[in-house]
């Protein structure tokens, strides 16, 4: 995929590349361009603890590049990429360290939410220590049927909380199949996490979606509850539908791109097309789009 120029420019596309300083290179531009960002180092499920210490060594050095170039970047990481299938401890002590650094460079920390085998854990991780580190967010599922008791729980802690949608291969008794179904969960969701009471208490909903019905109801509503711009924000992928930056911006939109990189690019692709059909066929029209 990498020697053949129609899947290089494929990958380049979507992936910023395999080292820090590709994303680096990328975050800069999104940067002149006005665009706020967040980064993700490929990686999940590692075997060893120098593994995941790798992995923290990343994203630190991350950091402190972001420090230095004082960009506007969120680092957003799995928690089996620092060692939770390993032990929690270990898991716990290599995230305070990304969570520190982060919050002395003035930035925070997305905890990324990985299969539903993986979300009793990462919740409670989360709201152990988010009342240490006020600077650490963490993802919710649309797709999961369990995900608006975990939206309850989250608006009590005040907390940072992406909303996406949900990419895992999971049972229906789990999630939901049909998007339709999805889409309405999305949206309910979006309305508890834009509602008074939790913004009362300083939940900061980023809206994970390519879906143009959905940012416009995100909008809409922020716009009839008086919600200031700078109390939520929009969030896509890097390489996909960046056709909708310049209008997203020019309606004064609050928006984030993701950007992936990291050595572990094609497991990333394959499993992310493995993981749900309707992945591929989603790459498919964006490749269509140009």
């Amino acid at each position: 995929m990498e020697r053949l120029p129609p899947t290089r420019r494929l990958v380049h596309r979507f992936v910023a590349g395999e080292r820090a300083v590709d994303a680096l290179s990328v975050l800069d531009t999104l940067a002149s361009q006005g665009l706020v960002s967040a980064v993700t180092y490929l990686g999940e499920n590692v075997r060893t603890a120098a593994d995941a210490a790798r992995a923290t060594a990343t994203y630190l050095d991350l950091l402190g590049q972001i420090g230095e170039r004082k960009l506007r970047t969120t680092p957003s990481l799995k928690l089996t990429h620092l060692g939770l299938d390993l032990d929690d401890t270990l898991c716990a002590a290599n995230l305070t360290r990304v969570v520190e650094l982060a919050r002395a460079v003035g930035t925070w920390v997305w905890i990324d939410m990985e299969s539903s085998r993986y979300t009793e854990r990462t919740l409670a991780l989360y709201a152990r220590l988010r009342p240490v580190h006020p600077n650490l967010g963490c993802v919710v599922q649309a797709y999961l049927r369990r995900t608006p008791g975990d939206v309850e729980h989250l608006v009590e802690l005040g907390a940072i909380v992406r909303l996406c949608k949900g990419a895992y291969h999971e049972p229906p008794a789990l999630a939901y199949p049909d998007k339709r179904d999805v889409d309405a969960s999305y949206a309910r969701l979006a309305d508890r996490l834009l509602a008074p009471d939790a913004q009362a208490r300083g939940v900061y909903p980023g809206f994970a979606t390519h879906d143009e019905r959905l940012q416009r109801h995100v909008l809409e509503v922020a716009a009839a509850r008086g919600i200031g711009r700078d109390r939520f924000e929009l969030q896509m992928l890097y390489g996909i539908r960046h056709d909708l930056h310049g209008p997203l911006r020019a309606a004064g939109a609050p928006l984030r791109v993701l950007v992936p990189f990291g050595e572990d690019w094609y497991g990333y692709f394959m499993r992310r097309l493995a993981e749900r059909p309707a992945n591929l066929l989603f790459l498919l029209r964006q490749l269509g789009r140009g």
